[in-house]
């Protein structure tokens, strides 16, 4: 299937503690350029948030957008510093050594030393966290390339209808090639009875005139590697994937080969459908340009 490379997915996730919200869309782009926005929280998932969209999409630039709301109340917990407890109970036996006086320390006062007991944010679950976003991202993608794909049928109808027109614009091309000969030999011979006056006319000489005339004209060349490279983007339509900068190369292929035809040409008739062939043909590029 072709797809194209602008494209749209949205997904969230919600639980009773917190939503995720997670949006992408794309437009045309040589390459992957990838662009995520998502809080601070989610950093550390960045690299596998990437690998995880690299399996969805080759080409574009796609803009990523990550939101997070959490609907719980700030999840603290209490932290016991055990170890400054015990500096603080050595620092209180050695004064009452020194000073000679009663230690008379108690466990609530030992709690209101700094730093003995403090309030710590509890950190979240990293492995659920991940499981979580990372399907909001997966389902988002999906519906992402299910937009690519939609549009790239479009692209590739629309692709096929203009193939279809080149092929009988080749037609026309193929079918005057050989009337335009017998009209310069016709041409030619009358010349030649003007200038002489006579019915008697070199053959021969004719002949060769109008075989180096044939060789300065002859778009039989062209004609076969332009249907080659019609039937060879056909194909790959049909085949389907990543086929966009493929395409873009033969589409230059077949711009080159409808150059050549314009410029051989003497002919108005196939002068004017040369021309049309390349307009025809920058329509395609245009078109290619859209395909991933």
């Amino acid at each position: 299937m072709i797809k194209s490379m602008t494209g749209f997915g949205r997904s969230e996730i919600a639980t009773q503690e917190h939503k995720i919200s997670v949006e992408m869309k794309a437009v045309n782009h040589r390459y992957l350029d990838l662009n995520i926005k998502m809080p601070r929280k989610f950093n550390c998932f960045e690299s596998a948030i990437r690998s995880l969209l690299k399996e969805y999409m080759q080409r574009g630039k796609v803009d990523v957008f990550i939101s997070y709301e959490d609907y719980t109340e700030e999840k603290l917990c209490l932290k016991y510093n055990r170890s400054l407890a015990a500096e603080y109970m050595d620092a209180f036996h050695q004064m009452q050594e020194q000073f000679g006086i009663e230690n008379d320390i108690k466990v609530s006062d030992l709690a209101r030393m700094p730093e003995v007991l403090s309030m710590e944010q509890e950190p979240d679950d990293e492995d659920e966290m991940w499981r979580q976003l990372s399907e909001a991202v997966e389902s988002a993608a999906q519906r992402f390339v299910e937009s690519r794909v939609e549009e790239g049928e479009r692209l590739k109808a629309d692709l096929l209808a203009k193939l279809d027109y080149m092929d009988s614009l080749m037609d026309v091309v193929e079918e005057r090639a050989p009337q335009i000969l017998t009209e310069y030999r016709k041409k030619l011979e009358d010349k030649v009875r003007e200038i002489l006056e006579t019915t008697a006319i070199d053959e021969a000489r004719i002949a060769t005139e109008v075989t180096l005339y044939a060789d300065r004209i002859c778009v039989d060349e062209e004609t076969v590697r332009l249907r080659s490279h019609i039937d060879a983007t056909r194909k790959e339509l049909e085949t389907g994937g990543s086929v966009g900068r493929k395409l873009d190369f033969i589409a230059q292929e077949m711009n080159r080969e409808a150059n050549t035809t314009l410029s051989k040409s003497s002919d108005p008739e196939i002068s004017d459908t040369a021309i049309a062939l390349k307009t025809e043909i920058e329509k395609v590029r245009e078109q290619i340009q859209n395909i991933e």
